[in-house]
């Protein structure tokens, strides 16, 4: 299914969905929330756009990984503001215009920052792709800033069509990221148990550290610190994927990513469950 033809289409669509939900559910007051405190924007974009991806050049400088290990690392690293970000920190609790404003921030920021950051990892490391930055930046451009635009232009032109379909979009776009991994899983269940140790390894340390980054970067509002800290851990992966199938080569590619994916969600499930036990003592407290 991968090597079907169609795959990168509906790939292309999934982002597309996805991105056109955050723009038709954008507000000027979610965006511009975390732009009132310049502190905060800076220390919030230096976790997730700069930390991370310096703990990742590190790792590839030290551990000689393969080469599809090492391009999906930096491609990670390279691609923030995952679409489901927002829902992944209300799991954890989380119930603050920050995360919203952080998402629409970073998703509307990719446009400079995965080409940017793709090509300086490619520079150092000489990548086993090879998509230029102006490719990357129409395609982001295309698959995330246009859809956000045009949901952010619906809501000006038919707003009470924009309510109406708010909520089913939101839907929709889900289950086709759903759909979209579960086509990549028996592929990647198959290859991702021939996974090297020291790949593991390097996914889980890149996991772990992005997981820390966020959380002691994220201020004293419990909050924002858990909002920062999933934020860090969580890469757009469907971005990655099609930056991958612009290649032309993404199987090789796909039990690194997929091995991320899990490896991921583990690491941040507990800090999930702690956070949501301590914003809920937090909420008591305050009631009593």
């Amino acid at each position: 299914m991968i090597s079907n033809p169609l795959f990168p289409i509906f790939v292309k669509v999934t982002l597309f969905t996805l991105m056109l939900a955050i723009g038709v559910n954008f507000s000027k007051e979610k965006f511009i929330f975390l732009w009132r405190d310049l502190n905060k924007l800076l220390r919030s974009l230096l976790a997730v756009i700069v930390l991370v991806p310096l703990i990742v050049i590190l790792l590839l400088w030290v551990l000689k990984l393969p080469p599809e290990s090492a391009t999906v690392l930096a491609l990670l690293a390279a691609s923030p503001g995952a679409p489901l970000t927002t829902k992944r920190s209300e799991m954890a609790g989380v119930s603050t215009p920050y995360s919203t404003s952080l998402q629409l921030t970073l998703a509307i920021l990719a446009v400079i920052i995965t080409p940017l950051t793709v090509s300086l990892f490619d520079t150092i490391f000489d990548l086993s792709i090879k998509v230029t930055a102006i490719n990357i930046a129409k395609q982001v451009i295309q698959v995330q800033f246009l859809p956000i635009g045009i949901g952010v232009l619906l809501q000006k032109i038919q707003p009470q069509l924009t309510e109406k379909i708010s909520k089913p979009l939101t839907i929709l776009a889900n289950i086709l990221f759903i759909i979209m991994v579960l086509i990549i899983l028996p592929v990647a269940i198959s290859l991702i148990f021939k996974m090297d140790l020291l790949s593991i390894i390097a996914i889980i340390i890149t996991a772990l550290a992005s997981l820390l980054i966020g959380h002691f970067l994220g201020g004293t509002d419990l909050h924002e610190r858990s909002a920062l800290a999933i934020s860090s851990i969580a890469r757009n992966i469907g971005l990655v994927l099609f930056i991958l199938l612009l290649n032309g080569v993404a199987k090789p590619f796909i039990p690194a990513l997929i091995s991320y994916t899990i490896l991921g969600a583990i690491i941040a499930f507990p800090y999930s469950f702690w956070s949501k036990r301590q914003l809920a003592k937090l909420q008591s407290n305050s009631l009593s």
